[in-house]
């Protein structure tokens, strides 16, 4: 019998089914099949894969170009800084010599406003002392023309010896070193207005004061400020029968302002601009005392309490002189919180 009959196929271990094999072969091929497709399957998974990395690296060059750039900034940004230090350190340095420079011109300009004023007392005092003594003495040899003549030399160096006090009083209050602290405004003015009541006391005055008005600053400038604008009232109503000077403060808007008030001669307004310059009078002397240095007194201790003054009035009705301070030195009530 041949090797093709009966549909028998002969291999070396013996007759195989052909159907068998077939089926054999069917599967084999499925599993390459499924082998393929998984494989397929593979290279598309390593495909995105590498997509994915090819992504993943341009996000990684985009973040390494961004620090780069941060980097740059960040040095550039340093340099400025180093540079700003430099020239920060140099204002500072600058700042200190000016100050040095300045504290030493002060000492010069207080020596020798002390030494001028010593040398100008001395000769004045001479001249009032020895007129005095020509009146006193020798008054039954001079004839009244003589007399009134004497009484002038003797009024003219005791003004100029108070200008010579009020013009360093000036020059201090714009120099002092200022020491910080809480002062009792009301209490100042309630001193003040007592001395002021005591030196006339024939005087008819009304002294409305404020109590527990606080402040923060200079104690000494601000009772310099108050002792002018008190004494400036008291002055200016010496021919009032029924003399009234207040001193208050009232809060407008988010500002806390001081006020003397009284009713004294007044002023015309036109003029306000003037009365806070050194040697501005807008009365004569023989009307109401005084050299014109007080409301520039005023004004310097105000400033430099980083506050302003002005002032109203009305010729024959009165005054009215207001100030603030800076804020942090702003008044109070003792009571309060």
């Amino acid at each position: 019998m041949s090797s093709t009959d009966t549909g028998t196929i002969l291999n070396v271990h013996g007759p195989v089914n052909q159907e068998a094999y077939a089926k054999a072969i069917f599967n084999i091929l499925e599993d390459f099949t499924a082998e393929k497709g998984l494989l397929e399957e593979t290279q598309r998974a390593i495909l995105n894969i590498l997509e994915d990395f090819a992504g993943e690296k341009d996000r990684l060059e985009e973040t390494q170009r961004a620090m780069l750039n941060l980097l740059e900034d960040f040095y550039v940004e340093r340099s400025k800084t180093e540079t700003a230090n430099h020239e920060l350190r140099e204002s500072f340095e600058s700042l200190r010599l000016a100050k040095e420079a300045t504290e030493a011109a002060n000492r010069e300009i207080e020596a020798f406003s002390y030494s001028v004023s010593h040398d100008l007392r001395a000769p004045l005092r001479s001249i009032a002392g020895f007129s005095q003594v020509l009146l006193e003495d020798y008054s039954e040899k001079l004839d009244e023309e003589g007399q009134d003549l004497l009484k002038r030399v003797v009024a003219a160096a005791e003004k100029m010896a108070w200008l010579i006090d009020d013009l360093l009083k000036l020059s201090r209050v714009s120099r002092a070193p200022m020491e910080r602290e809480q002062v009792d405004m009301s209490m100042a003015a309630r001193k003040i207005a007592a001395r002021l009541s005591a030196s006339a006391p024939a005087r008819q005055v009304e002294f409305i004061l404020a109590e527990s008005l606080l402040a923060f600053g200079d104690g000494r400038l601000l009772t310099v400020a108050l002792e002018n604008l008190l004494g400036n009232a008291w002055k200016f109503t010496k021919k009032r029968q029924q003399a009234v000077i207040e001193f208050g403060a009232a809060l407008r808007g988010d500002k806390m302002i001081f006020f003397i008030k009284d009713n004294g001669a007044g002023f015309d307004m036109t003029y306000s601009g003037k009365l806070f310059q050194p040697f501005q009078r807008l009365h004569g002397a023989e009307e109401f005392s005084g050299t014109g240095i007080g409301l520039a007194t005023v004004k310097r201790i105000i400033e430099r309490h980083g506050g302003r003054v002005w002032i109203e009035g009305e010729l024959g009705k009165g005054t009215t002189v207001h100030f603030t301070l800076e804020e942090r030195e702003t008044i109070s009530h003792a009571g309060d919180p």
